[in-house]
């Protein structure tokens, strides 16, 4: 039998394979902290807002995620997204481990890990492979990420 809050990561798991990015939104404290390796802070309407923008771009989309672990404070998944990057038209398979926080029957802290190397490289050929490991080229990645997200959140 699975943990309440293992459930609760199969849930938004299973929302997001749907592209339901307000299902995966009540899985989270109003308070949510989310960081990713281009997201690096994003808290409480800032975290509805990426899942939106990303599941209403996303083309060509896949999603498995298996090795959920949770206990009353914290818990774990792995999952892998595969889409179309909708600027380069490249196909992306970005393989991430997500590490919870749970308070009162939510997820109140989400943390994402992956390589975003090896994301630079699929998403933007040869330029991220040779660019995609300097500093300055993963800051123009976030740099981006975060003007898409206040251009969404501002509609």
């Amino acid at each position: 039998m699975m943990h309440p809050n293992a459930l609760l990561i199969q849930k938004f798991y299973e929302a997001f394979q749907r592209l339901d990015a307000q299902a995966m939104v009540a899985c989270y404290a109003e308070d949510i902290q989310f960081s990713d390796p281009v997201f690096l802070d994003l808290k409480g309407q800032q975290v509805g807002d990426m899942w939106r923008m990303l599941t209403s771009r996303a083309q060509d989309f896949s999603l498995v995620f298996d090795q959920i672990e949770a206990n009353e404070t914290e818990g774990r998944a792995h999952w892998v997204a595969s889409y179309c990057f909708s600027q380069t038209g490249r196909q992306v398979v970005n393989d991430i481990h997500a590490k919870f926080t749970f308070r009162d029957g939510k997820i109140a802290v989400h943390r994402d890990h992956f390589d975003l190397w090896k994301w630079s490289r699929q998403a933007m050929g040869w330029k991220g492979y040779l660019m995609g490991r300097l500093p300055l080229v993963q800051n123009k990645i976030r740099h981006q990420a975060e003007k898409n997200l206040r251009k969404f959140s501002s509609k």
